[in-house]
């Protein structure tokens, strides 16, 4: 009895807590005077974006936009980007990490590109709104665990629940390839120093052994093998092989043992010694996510700040480049990325080019670059206006969002304490 009155008092707090997603557009929009940051390297003094029905109508000169819309906003010099995305996250994957019921980022086993972390996917998540009222936007969701973990999906951050929140299902599959070398965990008394692992060819062969068997049952379907067929789209180019890869020789190794086994699309995830397989990331137009970076040197004889300059290395070279979210606090921290960004800039990665690694560079290595990305005429109205530099923690202060011309909400439960404790302290 005492067990159904505390649920029964519980319910309504959990209820009064999910916050409504927006409305869809039922009128067109015309903002004017803004600081276009388009996305793609140009940006559009005074500019004017109109938008319909979810959908970019104009993105010009405010004194060349069409009339006839039905609402004018004045946006009084406001800055205006694409909605941002993070990468390789496990947002709305795990609520709280120390309550088993709710972290569904790490399925049990070794072989798993079948488990969809779409479906896992919590829409009501108090994370998840979050990280909204920062510009990010929308989210590459993706399981953990495993050497193969499972299968990532597009999501935007503004739902009723998962099937409503996906906008590509499925895109890609994640695999942690083998580290050929390995530390001795210092806690444990362990040699902390670096050393070959031996069991490395091993771990190698398990991978080629899947992937060969893979292969083969593309082929011949029958019977049915769900992970066999969820790695069919690896060698027909319609899914990226997203793998996690740091040290040179991995990088090196494990891309050409997987265009020869007859991967289409590969993505570097992680990728520390990067720079260092330039040529040959180069050559094959291989895309690299790279990790955030406010971190420690991955290697003891790396410079004091090379992880901040990573970006411009790749940047640089010509590498399409996005920086993941993965990492102690990654859910939380997924709010940050316009100022992982922001670090990369202040490093030597143009601005311009720095906005790109949280809009066009992402959407084109999801295979969305027609989609979103950028604000251009005929693509998803999400974006959002911010009344300075959104790469800047002090002046990302943001108006309006919209994801598909909805204006979502840029409350969250942080804010709604943030105004309760400074009425109090005022």
């Amino acid at each position: 009895m005492k067990k159904i009155i505390l649920l029964s008092l519980l319910v309504p707090c959990l209820i009064q807590a999910q916050q409504t997603p927006a409305p869809p557009q039922n009128e067109s929009i015309l903002i004017k005077g803004v600081t276009a940051h388009i996305g793609n390297g140009v940006v559009i003094e005074n500019a004017a974006i109109g938008f319909d029905n979810g959908v970019i109508t104009y993105v010009g000169a405010t004194g060349s936009a069409p009339s006839g819309y039905d609402q004018t906003i004045e946006s009084d010099g406001q800055h205006a980007y694409p909605g941002f995305i993070g990468m390789n996250t496990t947002l709305g994957l795990v609520e709280i990490d120390a309550v088993r019921a709710t972290d569904d980022e790490d399925e049990l086993g070794e072989m798993l590109p079948h488990i969809r972390a779409a479906i896992a996917y919590n829409a009501e998540s108090q994370v998840v709104e979050s990280v909204r009222p920062n510009g990010v936007l929308m989210a590459q969701v993706a399981p953990r665990g495993g050497r193969i973990s499972g299968s990532s999906s597009v999501m935007q951050l503004d739902a009723w629940n998962w099937e409503d929140a996906l906008m590509k299902a499925d895109e890609g599959i994640h695999l942690h390839w083998p580290n050929p070398f390995y530390r001795g965990r210092w806690w444990l008394g362990e040699d902390p120093t670096l050393k070959r692992n031996d069991s490395y060819t091993k771990e190698v062969q398990s991978i080629a052994d899947y992937m060969t068997k893979a292969k083969a049952h593309r082929e011949k379907q029958n019977p049915k093998h769900l992970p066999y067929t969820a790695m069919s789209g690896l060698f027909d180019g319609s899914k990226s092989l997203y793998v996690h890869a740091d040290y040179g020789e991995q990088i090196e190794e494990s891309i050409d043992q997987l265009m020869g086994w007859g991967v289409k699309k590969i993505v570097l995830v992680g990728a520390h010694e990067a720079p260092k397989q330039l040529d040959l990331l180069k050559q094959h137009d291989i895309p690299v996510i790279i990790p955030r970076p406010h971190r420690l040197p991955y290697n003891e004889d790396e410079a004091l700040k090379s992880t901040f300059t990573l970006g411009t290395k790749l940047v640089e070279a010509g590498i399409t480049v996005a920086i993941e979210m993965s990492g102690r606090m990654e859910r939380m921290n997924t709010r940050n990325l316009p100022f992982y960004a922001g670090s990369f800039a202040a490093y030597g990665v143009p601005y311009e080019k720095a906005v790109a690694l949280l809009t066009s560079n992402p959407a084109k290595i999801l295979g969305l670059e027609n989609e979103i990305g950028t604000l251009e005429a005929g693509k998803r109205a999400t974006f959002f206006l911010s009344k300075g530099d959104a790469l800047d923690m002090r002046t990302n202060i943001l108006s309006h969002a919209y994801i598909d011309g909805r204006a979502i909400s840029l409350e969250s439960h942080q804010t709604e304490l943030y105004q309760r404790y400074s009425e109090k302290v005022n």
